[in-house]
């Protein structure tokens, strides 16, 4: 879970620390590494190492209660998501807004060396928030047509693409991603989109 935010406004990337300068922002990272390099990146937040599949300690930066929250790409890799939200759910105030975002679509080798345990449908990931104590406003595909065009060359490589994941990239692989870096902002909200976002208020105790 990454970007949790305490005031206004919603997190997206490391813009928003600038845009709204009043607010506070806590990042939540697994890994020590993850925290010392968005701490640079972003020094105007507050970032913790905490992992979210453990219930939270006091003192575990337990007085902040995001009012926006973002949780990005995360809940695709855990046999148990439902887990991390709810104890994600302990830095969140009642009302709080979430932004979460997974993959859709195909799945294949390639995902599966990284760490995907499954790939969600808008009702899929609904149906996990709700679960976990969220009430869901909407739930929809996205990434029509670009995203989807990447997605369908990762899936064709298969197992030629780890392989070549295993080496520095290459110029060609460096290239082809930050053109699809640069058309991933024209992003669509599509039924045939093969990323899922749902936007979830936060029920609350």
């Amino acid at each position: 879970m990454a970007g949790i935010q305490r005031r206004r406004g919603t997190i997206a990337g490391y813009v928003l620390p600038a845009q709204a300068p009043r607010a506070q922002f806590l990042g939540l990272e697994l890994s020590r590494t993850g925290v010392d390099i968005a701490s640079c990146r972003v020094p105007a937040a507050r970032f913790l190492q905490r992992d979210l599949l453990s219930p939270a300690r006091p003192g575990d930066g337990l007085d902040f209660r995001a009012t926006h929250a973002l949780c990005s790409d995360v809940l695709e890799h855990l046999d148990d998501p439902g887990l991390l939200l709810r104890n994600a759910a302990a830095y969140m105030a009642p009302g709080c807004k979430l932004v979460a975002t997974v993959p859709g679509g195909w799945y294949s080798a390639f995902y599966g060396h990284i760490g995907h345990r499954r790939h969600y449908s808008p009702a899929q990931l609904t149906g996990l928030l709700e679960s976990a104590g969220f009430a869901v406003e909407r739930a929809c595909a996205a990434g029509f047509p670009f995203f989807n065009l990447y997605r369908m060359l990762v899936t064709l490589r298969g197992e030629a693409l780890i392989a070549e994941a295993a080496h520095a990239p290459s110029l060609l692989m460096r290239s082809a991603g930050s053109i699809f870096i640069a058309l991933f902002h024209l992003y669509l909200m599509h039924p045939w989109g093969w990323q899922t976002v749902a936007v979830a208020r936060y029920r609350g105790k």
